[in-house]
């Protein structure tokens, strides 16, 4: 069957339209399943992606999620690259927190559980809601939630430190994700700024990634999990969130992506088989509680 285009020429729908499809189903979904949709497919893609560490290593595993995240995303939203100064700017500042962000965290998901992993890389966003509280009960809610990141990293057990370190720069790298991906929002439209963000961030880590895996990144079976990976947790998560930062300030981003260590300690148990004490699974129920009041409470200001 032969699909008429746009412009009234026949072939296949143009990309830009596609693209402009995609603007509108995601500019349908309100911000709380966009963030939970995202939430679960990046912690899917991080527990593929562990399986990639023996042979690659955690750089050759970042690297290649973000070479093929931004391949998909440059074939798909063509950005043009005519952009203001201010513009280049959030891109390139975006690009290079997105790529450190997601070599640190794959440094810390080597030495560590995935729950306790991001657990810690949560305390990123944790700082964004505290420092944007306004009312005491915002405060309260994000507090409830950092006992719960407590009890479930168990700093103080048998953990790495190196991996607890790595984990900490990933925090730093999200709660910068988080600011600059509102400005990126407001400077770009539909994904053509992520799209170029991408391409940065892969640059950025592609060299410690050839460095680490050398000859193995040739390999197909690599290449083909590496290409889920970068879908899972790159190319719908983004695209997921990013759309919902044009719907919420930052602060209350923060406080939805309370449910972060929760999901991924449940990816840990149900796809890796990691397991979870008591006291961890009590600090699941703090997490979750703390993101439903703040998002009931958010509902009804």
């Amino acid at each position: 069957m032969v699909m008429v285009s746009v412009d009234g020429t026949s072939g296949r729908l143009p990309r830009r339209a596609l693209g402009e499809v995609a603007d509108r189903l995601l500019g349908s979904v309100p911000p709380t399943g966009l963030l939970l949709g995202g939430i679960v497919s990046v912690q899917l893609g991080a527990a593929l992606a562990k399986g990639l560490f023996p042979v690659i290593g955690a750089a050759g595993t970042a690297g290649v999620r973000l070479v093929f995240a931004a391949v998909v995303l440059l074939a798909f939203w063509r950005p043009r690259l005519r952009m203001s100064g201010r513009a280049w700017l959030v891109v390139l500042g975006y690009g290079t927190v997105l790529g450190l962000m997601n070599l640190s965290i794959y440094e810390a998901l080597q030495r560590l559980p995935l729950g306790i992993a991001v657990t810690i890389e949560f305390l990123g966003p944790l700082a964004i809601a505290l420092a944007g509280s306004r009312r005491w009960l915002d405060a309260l809610w994000a507090l409830l939630a950092a006992a719960g990141v407590a009890m479930l990293a168990d700093i103080g057990g048998d953990a790495s430190l190196l991996g607890i370190l790595f984990a900490l720069a990933a925090a730093v790298c999200w709660a910068g994700y988080i600011l600059l991906g509102a400005k990126l929002g407001e400077a770009t439209a539909g994904g053509s700024g992520l799209a170029v963000a991408m391409a940065i961030g892969a640059v950025v880590i592609a060299p410690f990634g050839v460095a680490e895996a050398g000859s193995a990144l040739l390999n197909p079976t690599i290449l083909v999990i590496g290409a889920g990976v970068a879908l899972l947790s790159s190319v719908i998560p983004y695209s997921l969130e990013l759309e919902a930062l044009r719907k919420i300030p930052p602060r209350l981003f923060g406080v939805l992506m309370s449910v972060e260590p929760a999901v991924a300690a449940l990816a840990g148990v149900l796809v890796l088989g990691e397991n979870l004490r008591p006291v961890q699974w009590l600090a699941i129920m703090c997490v979750v509680t703390a993101s439903a009041g703040a998002t009931y409470l958010a509902r009804n200001k």
